[in-house]
Parts: structure tokens; sequence; C-alpha cells
């Protein structure tokens, strides 16, 4: 899996996700904290839950990802809704892969540490318009190494 977040314009994102079979194009806008939500989200299933979403408001369309979890293993979708306020059943699943929980939360790791290092973290507050998400970007990396530890030990 491979993710990027691509700032375009004063509080709006263009998220792409992609594998070697199918691609997706999301748009994020700052109006709901859309990375510090996903990042959260792959967190939660780094310690265990099962389910956990995220949610990028695209005003008025909205892109809905929903991570499953079972084991090692992850189930990712993402639903494009009319709505932010819609059910799952009335959104358009645009992608979804099932990928070992560790090559998810790398990619997304990967992403978010490129983003740093191509607008620097004074630069991403002042396109996106909200301070670039340190702290969740620096627990799921915890989360993630501790866990990387655990199984190697």
């Amino acid at each position: 899996m491979r993710m990027t977040w691509t700032l375009d314009g004063h509080g709006w994102a263009d998220c792409t996700v992609e594998n070697h079979q199918t691609k997706a194009e999301l748009t994020a806008s700052y109006i709901t904290s859309a990375p510090e939500d996903l990042l959260t989200a792959l967190a939660r299933l780094i310690t265990g839950e099962r389910e956990a979403s995220a949610q990028f408001e695209a005003e008025p369309t909205a892109y809905r990802w929903t991570f499953y979890r079972e084991g090692d293993d992850s189930w990712v979708r993402v639903l494009e809704l009319r709505q932010g306020s819609d059910h799952d059943n009335k959104g358009t699943e645009i992608w979804s892969a099932q990928l070992p929980i560790d090559a998810l939360v790398r990619s997304v790791i990967r992403c978010f540490d490129e983003v740093a290092r191509s607008y620097g973290e004074s630069s991403y507050r002042s396109k996106w318009g909200e301070h670039f998400p340190r702290t969740e970007l620096e627990a799921l990396r915890r989360l993630w190494h501790a866990r990387r530890r655990r199984d190697d030990a």
C-alpha cells in the first residue's frame, strides 16, 4: 500500500491511496481533523481494537475509512458518501485492500513523514490551516515499534 497527502490550496488536501490493484483519490478539508483522526484510528487498531474509522470531509462529499483487524491482518475500506452524515450503506466503495497491519501502519507513517519533510511543519500549518499532526504520528509510531518489539521477542 502507498499513501500520499498533498496540500492543495489553503485548507485542502488531496490524498491518494493505492496498491498493486487499485488506486483512489480523495479530498480532505481542514474543517475536521482528518489526518489526526486517521492516525488515531490506526493507533486504536494497534492497541487491539477490531474496528476503527476516520472520515475526510470534502464539503459536501465525505470519504469514510473503515479499518478491520483480525490477528495480524487488516482490511481497509474507503467509501465515498454524498453527505458526511450518510450511513455506510449509502456510500460507494472506491478502494479496499486486505494487508498485514504492519504494512498498513508503515505506509501511513511513511506518508506523513514525507509530508513533514516536504512542507516542514510551519509551512504545513500555513497551507493546511492547522498544526501538523505530530502528536498523533509519534503516538502511532511508538505503538507500532512496541508491537514489533513484542512480536520479535
